[in-house]
């Protein structure tokens, strides 16, 4: 989840009209030359000697381990006294609920910086972590542990959330404790640019959900899902989640998303260092000074910018374009959804190819294969003939190309192409991370669910 940390005077001005609110969206245009690729991932936490989630506060734990990292150049992030976060030139460390660590990439110019810098940062991640006694587990769900067994990181806007979630749906704590994803994101150069990107986003996110899907153990069981992080967004809170229908829509644009936010109740207000508790309350209302909590105060644009950030479709639009349909997975699966998203966005051929693959498609056919493809994922039918492996292979395609295209070269002349090696993989032999974790759970490891602690660490 994103991390707090803007704080300049620019956000803290008052909203006067409805065109500051469309400013957060028009104020990301960028021509091409400016885009920029902002990739996230998250890994669960583990103690080595008992593979116990470690708490904030103990000592070796997560406290700790921000603590150690300061020694790469990370400056600490205060709330209240505690460091919950990390700030640096490789973008933000940050918690999540029950202390899963994510690295929020800076803003790069091409697939091989990602990746330099994601290798930079799991490499201090390993340095402090074997000096602490602890690991790091690239997966999509915790394979074994129950929301009882996991600490809460000590951070305002959880405390509200884990409150509030189960109000709205059964499975909201579940995201928050027990799940771990990739996102990549990325600029638009007009709103036209933006709508055509978010509905190629949207709809293709299945297919996003299906390479990399990753989470098929629940409490050491198999849970009948080769991605149950997807399947979890399903029942979290359908205000603020979905495929969102209204997108391929004519005319949608800034105006419409921006409704869309203002109608999905509020979690929180951000005031003089703490959070304050406005769960289900309106934004509109906030806007004419209504909001019981803070009876006449309106908000500022950081308040809206906050408010922003606890929206969570499929694909989400902010000042940027966020792609957040993957599962947590390890360093190959790390720079192969960036280039996966890369190949198909930055590239007005791909973008224009890809969009033909599914333009024609109604909204009860994306919403039949987005809910279908958290337990079937590859194998998952289409609603007009093939699988979801046969639109995987033609994305794939498209992907490498665009990265062709694309020609942004390293040192030895390579592409970017080559970061999407490890989804070719998965689509030549047709065997997710989720089929490969189940066949070793069943087989080689006889049920035994900590051998993942040795096979499927950084």
């Amino acid at each position: 989840m994103t991390q707090r940390t803007d704080d300049t005077p620019a956000t803290h001005r008052l909203i006067e009209s409805r065109d500051d609110l469309l400013s957060v969206f028009s104020g990301g245009e960028k021509p091409a030359e400016r885009w920029r690729i902002g990739t996230e991932h998250e890994k669960f936490v583990y103690r080595v000697e008992d593979h116990r989630a470690p708490s904030y506060a103990e000592p070796g734990g997560i406290r700790d381990l921000l603590d150690g990292l300061t020694e790469f150049g990370w400056a600490p992030v205060i709330e209240g006294e505690n460091a919950i976060a990390l700030s640096g030139p490789d973008g933000t460390i940050s918690l999540e609920p029950a202390g899963q660590f994510e690295l929020s990439g800076a803003a790069l110019e091409n697939l091989h910086q990602t990746c330099a810098e994601a290798n930079r940062h799991l490499g201090q991640c390993k340095t402090i972590g074997e000096r602490l006694g602890l690991g790091f587990l690239g997966l999509g769900m915790w394979p074994d542990k129950a929301r009882s067994d996991l600490p809460v990181m000590p951070k305002g806007r959880y405390k509200i959330m884990l409150n509030y979630m189960p109000k709205v749906g059964t499975l909201g704590l579940d995201m928050m404790l027990r799940t771990c994803t990739i996102q990549v994101n990325l600029d638009y150069s007009s709103e036209a640019d933006m709508a055509k990107k978010f509905r190629v986003g949207l709809a293709l996110q299945p297919v996003a959900t299906a390479l990399f899907a990753n989470s098929p153990l629940t409490e050491g069981k198999p849970n009948g899902y080769r991605s149950f992080r997807s399947h979890i967004w399903e029942d979290t809170d359908p205000d603020r989640t979905g495929m969102l229908p209204f997108v391929f829509e004519d005319g949608f644009g800034y105006e419409r998303y921006l409704d869309y936010a203002l109608d999905v109740p509020m979690y929180f207000v951000y005031r003089d260092g703490k959070y304050i508790d406005v769960a289900g309350e309106s934004f509109r209302s906030f806007l004419e000074g209504k909001l019981p909590q803070l009876a006449g105060e309106k908000p500022r644009l950081s308040d809206f910018v906050d408010h922003l950030s606890t929206i969570f479709p499929e694909v989400r639009l902010k000042s940027f374009l966020e792609m957040r349909g993957a599962d947590g997975g390890r360093w190959g699966k790390i720079c192969g959804l960036p280039a996966l998203w890369v190949g198909l966005l930055y590239d007005s051929q791909a973008l224009d190819a890809a969009w033909d693959l599914v333009k024609d498609w109604t909204i009860e056919e994306r919403s039949q294969v987005r809910h279908a493809v958290p337990k079937t994922a590859l194998k998952t039918p289409l609603p007009r003939g093939g699988t979801v492996h046969d639109l995987a292979r033609q994305v794939l395609q498209i992907a490498s190309d665009g990265l062709s295209r694309r020609a942004r070269l390293n040192s030895a002349g390579d592409n970017e192409s080559g970061f999407l090696d490890p989804l070719h993989e998965v689509v030549a032999t047709g065997v997710t991370p989720a089929d490969r974790l189940l066949d070793k759970f069943h087989n080689e490891w006889n049920g035994d669910v900590s051998r993942i602690y040795e096979e499927f660490s950084f």
